[in-house]
């Protein structure tokens, strides 16, 4: 169970594949990981973890609520 906070860029991957999207691919400036049509900007390798408002909006982009993502195994 992911807590909902700081995380490393390997991590958010990992969790986002269990939520059944695909990836990721290159993209313009970003990797995007992808779920039907619906497409999810990853950040970009960098020093330190993704924060906790940066990981608030990638899940709300990707649909997914606080609740789907601390229930995630």
């Amino acid at each position: 169970m992911p807590t909902f906070g700081p995380i490393k860029r390997r991590k958010l991957i990992a969790y986002f594949r269990q939520l059944g999207f695909t990836g990721p691919f290159p993209a313009r400036r970003h990797e995007v990981m992808r779920r039907g049509n619906l497409s999810v900007r990853i950040p970009n390798p960098h020093q330190g973890d993704i924060s906790k408002e940066l990981l608030n909006d990638l899940l709300a982009q990707a649909g997914v609520t606080r609740a789907e993502w601390e229930a995630l195994p």
